[in-house]
């Protein structure tokens, strides 16, 4: 049994080849893809479990990928692999809905590695009260179809955000470190960029309030970390 179905979406051919030849041998099935067009229609055809996306693609922009993989899946985590290494980069593909950013170079272990912390994280199934529901003001959240409603209203989410949901919800009205979010939903594994945390709290408010500018439930606790508060504040 494999470790999960991983689409590789890369046209350079020799780093393509190195990508999936590392992920063969450590027990995962690959497929490839060389431009957007056939990594879309591999989204659609071959439900991969993780897509390694390469951001300058021949027919298309690696982030409008992203946007349309969202559209298609809302919970199938993307890794981007980019020459394209400043910060400003990083959190335009972590706001477009990837889970992780791996600049190149790279090490091809160090992606292995990586690869595995994102699909624990994501493909986990909860050992407790997976029927149970959580409610928290105008939010439900579903733990057994693992979806968050707004007044009834379904709110799209990533997987990784759902989980950052489920946090707050489970710790309401505690604040929380970026530390700690960063362990409890990347993994004390994750070496990557810890921006990432205030890129998906930025992405979820964007979602969840109805001014994100100014949250009235997810509240940043200014040199601590966040705070999901039941009620409705200002």
């Amino acid at each position: 049994m494999t470790e999960g179905k991983i689409l590789v979406v890369e046209d350079e051919g020799p780093i393509r080849k190195l990508i999936m030849f590392n992920l063969s041998r450590s027990n995962f099935e690959v497929i490839e893809a060389v431009d957007g067009k056939t990594a879309i229609e591999a989204v659609k055809s071959d439900h991969p479990d993780l897509i390694i996306l390469d951001l300058m693609l021949p027919d298309m922009e690696g982030l409008d990928i992203c946007l349309r993989v969202r559209e298609i899946n809302s919970y199938l985590p993307i890794i981007i692999l980019s020459a394209r290494g400043q910060d400003m980069d990083k959190i335009m593909g972590l706001e477009m809905g990837a889970d992780d950013y791996i600049v190149k170079p790279f090490n091809p272990l160090e992606l292995v590695a990586r690869v595995r912390s994102v699909l624990r994280r994501t493909l986990q199934v909860p050992s407790i009260a997976k029927d149970q529901e959580l409610r928290a003001g105008p939010f439900r959240l579903d733990m057994k179809m693992q979806r968050v409603y707004k007044s009834d209203n379904l709110i799209k989410l990533t997987a990784r955000e759902y989980q950052m949901m489920k946090l707050f919800f489970q710790r309401m009205n505690e604040p929380i470190t970026r530390n700690e979010l960063l362990d409890k939903i990347w993994g004390t594994d994750y070496f990557g960029d810890p921006k990432t945390v205030d890129v998906h709290i930025r992405r979820l408010r964007e979602k969840i309030e109805d001014n994100p500018s100014k949250p009235a439930y997810l509240k940043t606790m200014w040199g601590f970390g966040y705070c999901f508060q039941e009620r409705e504040t200002e």
